[in-house]
């Protein structure tokens, strides 16, 4: 952003093809908010992907915990003696097939708050918030505000309904000439007055 070194769109400064970030999502960080991709997703070692939405804000500190990260649970040491090397080297087969939650899914216009952990697999649905500190470990449903550790449902936005007329209008998917001209009703109308704003076809 213009006079803004801290933020950064990210679509742009990801390399790995096992991290795919929507138009306009950005990252804010006084430091090193490029090194996104090293310093905020981390244990990524697929094939499991991190996918992040159009739009969305996500502040300082987050962390994208990856499904790297898993140990064995089923004997009595959870060490990865293998990764070790020497002779141990020879028993990697016992980390091949750890248990995995797929990918990690950040849906559209989400707002992840400073510090917030997001855990393996994990599912956070279109316009949904998550609090300041949080650390998300099961899926979060479409716009819905969650806060805590572990991380529980606070409230909903919008009613259900209101979530399936909002689902309809993907506004993320508007051609940006006409995101522009309604940008006003996305940021401050009503569901009915989105819905009038809405392209045609």
């Amino acid at each position: 952003m213009p006079e803004q070194p801290r933020v950064v769109l990210l679509k742009a400064l990801v390399t790995s093809p096992l991290i795919e970030v929507g138009e306009y999502s950005y990252y804010d960080d006084p430091d090193g908010a490029t090194d996104f991709e090293t310093r905020n997703v981390l244990y990524h070692y697929g094939p499991e992907r991190l996918v992040i939405g159009k739009y969305c804000a996500l502040g300082t500190g987050i962390r994208f915990i990856m499904n790297g990260a898993n140990h064995r649970m089923d004997g009595p040491s959870t060490f990865p003696f293998p990764i070790m090397g020497g002779g141990w080297a020879e028993h990697l087969d016992l980390l091949a097939g750890l248990p995995g939650r797929g990918d990690t899914v950040v849906g559209n216009d989400v707002w992840i708050g400073y510090g917030a952990m997001v855990m393996p697999g994990v599912r956070i649905g279109h316009g949904a918030i998550v609090a300041s500190g949080a650390v998300v470990v099961d899926d979060i449903p479409d716009y819905g505000i969650v806060g805590g550790n572990p991380a529980r449902l606070i409230r909903t936005r919008y009613s259900a309904p209101d979530v399936a007329r909002l689902l309809a209008l993907a506004w993320w998917d508007w051609p940006a000439e006409h995101l522009t001209r309604h940008v006003r009703t996305v940021m401050s109308g009503t569901v009915e007055e989105l819905e009038a704003a809405a392209p045609a076809g």
